[in-house]
């Protein structure tokens, strides 16, 4: 029986039928990220690498053995679904090696996890997407590029709610408040945070496609200062 993105533990009886047993396709270098989001949670958190782990199920949430294992690098552009989608066609290669294993000698080796190093991947919210201009600028731009394409970073710009589609850190320091809009032009909007500078890039008003920062800023006027997460 093979398993992939189910979002339920299996039963024990249920475990035990396939007579080589239960495999699941999980996305990420077991026993970091067990759980149910560990592709945006990677990303979240600067992780330089993450993979695909082909694991024999048990009763625990993702606590079973690893059939295989495939590495991937992640560089600083990296979104969820960039690498969701690269992720999808590892997974699907490292199942068919083993299955080729399997058919050819009959056995598969598995593999324990190791008990120190175990994290969890969270579920995500969609109340997690609204911009806290008091964190610093590295931890936003990689929540903007976890959360794409869903459930998409959002702030208020005056009324309007407006999501965030791509971002880049200014590396620079600054003296004014977080969420001060301290410059704006075809290359950018540059806020303040609570570390360093962020630069929105692409953004989507209401009822709007995605846009350039050069298309928004001929839509309409900014105000001065973006709302602070209450």
């Amino acid at each position: 029986m093979i398993v992939v993105a189910y979002g339920l533990i299996l039963p024990a009886d249920l475990l035990q039928i396939p007579r080589f047993g239960c495999w699941n396709i999980h996305a990420s270098l077991l026993p970091r990220w067990r759980g149910a989001a560990p592709i945006q949670r990677a990303i979240e958190n600067g992780d330089r690498e993450s993979g695909v782990c082909i694991m024999r199920m048990d009763e625990g949430l993702d606590t079973g053995p690893v059939l295989h294992r495939v590495r991937t690098p992640l560089d600083a552009y990296e979104t969820g679904g960039s690498l969701h989608d690269r992720l999808a066609e590892l997974g699907a290669s490292a199942l068919l090696e083993c299955l080729k294993t399997l058919a050819a000698t009959g056995r598969i080796k598995a593999e324990p996890q190791l008990a120190s190093g175990v994290s969890y991947a969270r579920k995500l919210n969609k109340s997690e997407a609204e911009v806290d201009w008091l964190e610093p600028a590295e931890v936003l731009e990689r929540r903007i590029r976890a959360f794409n394409p869903w459930p998409v970073a959002w702030c208020m710009i005056g009324d309007e709610r407006t999501r965030i589609w791509k971002s880049r850190v200014v590396n620079e320091p600054h003296d004014s408040e977080p969420g001060r809009v301290l410059a704006a032009g075809r290359n950018g909007i540059d806020i303040a945070t609570g570390q360093k500078i962020l630069r929105l890039l692409e953004l989507q008003r209401p009822g709007k496609n995605r846009m350039s920062v050069a298309d928004y800023l001929n839509a309409r006027e900014l105000p001065q200062s973006l709302a602070v997460r209450s």
